[in-house]
């Protein structure tokens, strides 16, 4: 039987490709005031964008509860005795967690495997593609889990920020926090460090980020897949990818708008881009 595949909205993997590759998107909630809503489910990407900028209280999230998950294991164990669970990393999310406390639930239905990615976004989305492209193939738990493993050790992930305000005022701040404060006219450049956001180096403006972005991937030699996602630059991230045509085939770029969740922290106008390495 074909193993399970399971991620959660911050993988940013659109429900497209999701249906596409047999992959089980799990929502986190975002809030405003008193309204809790699925992250891509029950509130688009447009109208949260539109609410973060235009309402005065910024919203809060939440992880899916061990029920949520377990629901969906005892679903996915009707055509499948193997799972694999993806998750955001642990040090921005408690999913994991979640999903450990599910998998207690219905140790006896189904066998499950859990690995913390460490990663978020693209970050997170590209491994999962990795491996449902091996589970597709036919291999079992253990040889999809080890091709989760393998490509998270050639992930790379790099975002633009036009602001830290957002992730400041979120609690997710951290290896970032040192540069709140300090920046007035200057846009941070963040990536993914032990399982946090930690500083990379700042630019000017919005054209000198994406500058450095197509540098960023420019510097590998050998590109296994490479993504570009966007919370509301929609232009910036169009001319990006046509930019990267030079290196990389453009129709083969994965291009997905920030979730909710993600753009709680990240802000209106973040750009990020994944680069997933190829083996050597």
């Amino acid at each position: 039987m074909t193993v399970k595949i399971i991620t959660d909205t911050l993988s940013d993997i659109t429900a497209d490709l999701a249906a596409k590759m047999g992959i089980s998107i799990i929502p986190l909630y975002v809030r405003f005031g008193e309204t809790i809503y699925r992250d891509r489910i029950d509130i688009t990407s447009e109208d949260f964008y539109r609410r973060l900028v235009n309402e005065p209280k910024l919203p809060s999230t939440t992880q899916p509860s061990p029920n949520d998950f377990m629901e969906l294991y005892n679903k996915l164990s009707q055509d499948t005795d193997e799972i694999l669970v993806i998750s955001i990393s642990s040090r921005m999310s408690g999913t994991s967690q979640s999903a450990s406390q599910a998998k207690d639930m219905v140790k006896n239905k189904v066998k499950i495997e859990i690995i913390d990615s460490l990663q978020v976004a693209m970050g997170l989305g590209l491994v999962v593609l990795a491996a449902a492209n091996v589970a597709k193939k036919g291999a079992n738990l253990t040889k999809t889990a080890d091709a989760a493993r393998n490509a998270l050790s050639r992930i790379h992930l790099v975002a633009y920020f036009d602001t830290l305000k957002y992730l400041a005022k979120g609690g997710r701040i951290g290896k970032a926090s040192g540069l709140v404060g300090s920046l007035l006219s200057v846009k941070p450049i963040l990536t993914t460090r032990e399982g946090e956001m930690a500083p990379l180096t700042r630019v000017r403006s919005l054209s000198a980020g994406m500058d450095y972005l197509y540098n960023f991937a420019a510097g590998y030699s050998k590109i296994e897949a490479l993504s570009v996602e966007h919370a509301t630059t929609t232009v910036e991230a169009d001319k990006l990818a046509e930019r990267l045509n030079a290196i990389y085939p453009k129709e083969k770029i994965i291009r997905s708008v920030i979730t909710p969740v993600i753009g709680t922290y990240s802000g209106p106008g973040a750009v990020c881009l994944t680069v997933l390495e190829a083996e050597k």
